[in-house]
């Protein structure tokens, strides 16, 4: 069984940004478990950070929060994306798009000269 690494930073906000805004509305427990199932549980999401991550995310105007009742009948704070929110996803995504291309080109076999 593999080991699983840890979030990587500067990337937990474009996560759960993009996590709430294909999947609607999420409690913590839930967008932790999403994370985690869409990267094939290879990373490991730690509650610490993630919990931080969302009340600034909160606070920047990206999501809003609301209480309600999970699946297993529990209280639970709900997470919604904004629009303030789907503009910082748009810009994120384009941002880290244009960095793995650079990263690509290092990474790529050199070519024989």
């Amino acid at each position: 069984m593999g080991t699983k690494n840890d979030v990587w930073l500067g990337t937990l906000s474009l996560m759960v940004l993009r996590t709430l805004s294909t999947m609607g509305p999420q409690h913590g427990y839930g967008l932790a478990r999403r994370i985690e199932q869409t990267s094939g549980d290879k990373l490991q999401l730690n509650y610490g950070t993630l919990y931080p991550a969302l009340l600034k995310l909160e606070q920047d105007g990206a999501i809003r929060s609301e209480w309600g009742i999970s699946d297993n009948n529990r209280r639970a704070k709900f997470y919604k994306i904004t629009q303030v929110g789907r503009k910082h996803l748009e810009r994120e995504t384009r941002n880290w798009q244009e960095t793995t291309a650079i990263l690509a080109r290092f990474l790529a076999p050199a070519e024989e000269v």
